[in-house]
């Protein structure tokens, strides 16, 4: 049975069809990459299978079980967890901040607790606490744990997001343009970076992605879309070879490189 497994799935903005019968099947720790122009409604599906947005039409299950329609924060609960093509981070808060508010949904502490610092509210902010720094560390952003987020450099600000994605131990992370913004140093780290967490975390990951150099460099297989349709689904190499991928996704510059 796969993880994730979506099928038909349609969504309308008015008379815009920006998702048009999405079908998609993704295995336990598979690594796939979803690409195509911008616009093409890579981001809607996102927002479909975390519930953002609810489809007009089509299935979203996880684990066996539906999820289309359902409140982000039980689709969270859940074990799928993502990350922003536009940052979201609390520019105001801290480093650790960031992580441990994203870890404070597994929390069993009332407000009572809360307010009169029991015992178990202890335990749990120490808990909770000491999950963020072991992320961070493993970030590489535990020397930076006191500082506010808004004040990191826009390649550590994207680990950030991961390490807070990364808290509620998913079991499948969407990953939205994860480089987006990063020169090409950070982009090499950033793919480093990737496989390491899904092995470490035995995750599955689904990734949007504008840099070839990212997809064919870390996803075993490759959906493409245009105009809200899937146009080609493959192994890296058979999809950047492909005729409707080289017209609508990597135009003149695929070109190029083959001649």
């Amino acid at each position: 049975m796969s993880l994730l497994d979506i099928r038909g799935l349609t969504m309308k903005f008015g008379g815009l069809v920006a998702v048009k019968d999405f079908t998609v099947s993704i295995d336990a720790h598979e690594l796939v990459g979803l690409i195509g122009p911008n616009g093409a409604g890579k981001t809607t599906v996102f927002n479909l299978v975390t519930g953002m947005h609810a489809p007009v039409a089509g299935t979203i299950e996880f684990q066996g079980r539906r999820i289309q329609g359902m409140r982000p924060w039980r689709v969270y609960a859940l074990g799928i967890a993502r990350t922003f093509q536009n940052i979201r981070l609390f520019g105001m808060l801290s480093v650790l901040d960031n992580v441990r508010v994203a870890d404070h949904h597994r929390g069993e502490a009332g407000l009572v607790h809360s307010i009169l610092r029991s015992p178990k509210f202890r335990h749990e902010e120490k808990r909770t606490t000491d999950r963020a720094l072991e992320l961070l560390s493993i970030l590489g952003l535990d020397q930076r744990r006191d500082e506010l987020a808004r004040n990191l450099p826009y390649g550590e600000q994207r680990r950030l997001e991961i390490a807070r994605a990364l808290v509620s131990d998913p079991k499948l992370l969407l990953l939205d343009e994860p480089a987006a913004g990063m020169n090409p140093s950070e982009v090499g780290q950033l793919m480093e970076l990737i496989l390491s967490i899904k092995e470490r975390f035995n995750l599955t990951v689904f990734l949007i992605e504008h840099q070839m150099k990212v997809v064919m460099g870390v996803c075993e297989r490759v959906v493409v879309m245009e105009f809200g349709e899937i146009i080609c689904t493959g192994k890296p190499e058979q999809v950047q070879c492909d005729p409707k991928v080289v017209e609508a996704y990597l135009g003149v510059q695929a070109e190029e490189s083959q001649q």
